[in-house]
Parts: structure tokens; C-alpha cells; sequence
């Protein structure tokens, strides 16, 4: 009976998990008459369409995704670039100023980017940067910095001092520690960092919206609006669902080939002794 018990727990768990991935390609499978006779059309109205409509749009869909796997993928090696030396020197600080820095960085992590849309709005305009998927990344870069450091420097903090002593007596420099001993240690928590870094860049919409006007360099969040807003008198309800799943695509492979690094660097620091 526990047996049981626990088996349907876990399946309801995975029902409600899976619950909107399932609803979404349930619906990106339906034409619009199938979708309005609700349950009782199952036995019809299945199409790919909606697949069709949105690959062979002007431009096509892999086109959004490749932007949007661009400014994601410069995004977070920037952060991580500027990330790691922060984190390493803010780990090995003590006293005052390390609480103090940490009491910042936390603050900037926390507070809601969204209040500061209009600064970099006015930044953006005196700088001339807008049409370019390179300007992108650097307020993605800043804006996940503080969270990227305190989450590496907490990494940091978690390995042996020892380690790092013995490589200063085998005459290796502060490069060379890092490169070598430290960060091959931290590659748990450097994926799941870079990963947090890459669904935010993946996923923003505001500054891609604004910043971005043409068709070909659109990201995918503000091409996925377009699509949902691109009939006047209908919502093309499958088209949406589409693009969803398509989208989908990407960062599902991504989470399933760096599963046990994501894991690793979750619970890491979490058991000690």
C-alpha cells in the first residue's frame, strides 16, 4: 500500500509538472474548430499545421532561436568571465568589507530589473545601441552579475583552504590555482550558474522588446508575442502553442545533458563532515 501510495504521488507530482508542456502540444496539435469543440472533437481535428505556420513564417523560427541561443550563450560567458574573479577575491575576503560587499551584491539581486528599464532605456539611446544582438548581453550580463558572484563566491568558500596552500608552495600562480585546482572543482556550480544566467537571457522580454525592432534580430520572447498578436480578430491559439513547444526544445536538452552537473551544484555545500 505504501508502495502504491508513493507511486501515485510521484505520478501526480509528474502529471502536474508536465501538466502545461502536455496542455501546450495538445494544442499546438488541434486545429481552431477541434480546440473550440473542446473534448468532444478528439476523434479529429489532429493537423501539424501549426508546426508548418510558424517554421515557414518570414523570417523562419530557427532564426529566433538562433538569436535568442546567441545573446544567451555570449550573455553567460560574459557573467561568468567577470563572475569568477569577483567571486574568488570577494571569498578570500574577511571582515567588514566582505559583508558589506555581500549585503550589495545581494540587494542589486533582489531588486526587480524592471524599475530600471527606463535608465537603460536613456543608456541605450545616447550609446546608439539598439538593432544589435551584441547590446543585448551586456545589461543581461549586468543585470545577473550580483547573483552569478554571490552564487560563485558561496562555492568558493567551500573548498579545503589546504588545496589552494599546497599549490602556493608548488609555486603555482593565482592563474594557474584557478585554472587548474579550483575551477575544475566548481563545475557544478559553474554550470548551474551559467545555466540561471542563460533561462534569464532566454526568457527576457522587456529590453529585447524595446531595444530590438527588427524582424530578423528578434529574440525569442518578443517574436512569440508577435506571433500571439499577429491576427486582428482571432487569437491563433495553435500557432502560440507551436512556437511554445519549438521553443521548449532547447532549453529541455540543455537541462537533460547538464542534469547531474545542475544537481551536483544544487546540493553542493549542503552536506558537510
Amino acid at each position: 500500500m505504501r508502495g502504491g501510495t508513493r507511486t501515485a504521488l510521484v505520478a501526480l507530482l509528474l502529471l502536474w509538472s508536465l501538466g502545461p508542456m502536455l496542455w501546450q502540444l495538445y494544442t499546438s496539435l488541434r486545429t481552431p474548430e477541434a480546440l473550440l469543440a473542446g473534448a468532444g472533437g478528439l476523434a479529429g481535428g489532429w493537423t501539424l499545421a501549426n508546426y508548418g505556420a510558424v517554421l515557414g513564417g518570414d523570417p523562419p523560427f530557427w532564426r529566433y532561436l538562433l538569436n535568442s541561443t546567441v545573446v544567451g550563450a555570449l550573455s553567460t560567458l560574459l557573467t561568468l568571465a567577470l563572475a569568477i574573479p569577483c567571486a574568488y577575491a570577494l571569498s578570500r575576503r574577511r571582515g567588514l568589507l566582505r559583508l558589506l560587499v555581500g549585503g550589495g551584491l545581494l540587494a542589486a539581486a533582489v531588486f526587480p530589473y524592471v524599475l530600471l528599464f527606463l535608465a537603460l532605456l536613456q543608456v541605450a539611446r545616447q550609446l546608439g545601441l539598439a538593432n544589435s544582438l551584441l547590446a543585448l548581453c551586456l545589461p543581461y550580463a549586468g543585470l545577473q552579475l550580483p547573483l552569478a558572484v554571490l552564487l560563485l563566491q558561496a562555492a568558493f568558500a567551500e573548498l579545503p583552504p589546504e588545496l589552494e596552500e599546497s599549490a602556493v608552495l608548488e609555486g603555482f600562480s593565482l592563474w594557474q590555482r584557478l585554472r587548474w585546482i579550483l575551477l575544475p572543482l566548481m563545475g557544478p556550480a559553474v554550470v548551474s550558474t551559467g545555466l540561471l544566467v542563460f533561462l534569464f537571457s532566454w526568457n527576457e522580454f522587456p529590453i529585447a522588446l524595446t531595444w530590438i525592432s527588427r524582424s530578423e534580430l528578434l529574440t525569442l520572447a518578443p517574436a512569440m508575442a508577435r506571433i500571439a498578436g499577429s491576427s486582428v480578430y482571432t487569437v491563433p491559439y495553435g500557432a502560440f502553442a507551436a512556437a511554445t513547444v519549438l521553443g521548449s526544445v532547447p532549453l529541455l536538452a540543455l537541462l537533460l545533458l547538464f542534469q547531474r552537473q545542475i544537481v551536483a551544484g544544487l546540493t553542493q555545500g549542503a552536506i558537510k563532515g
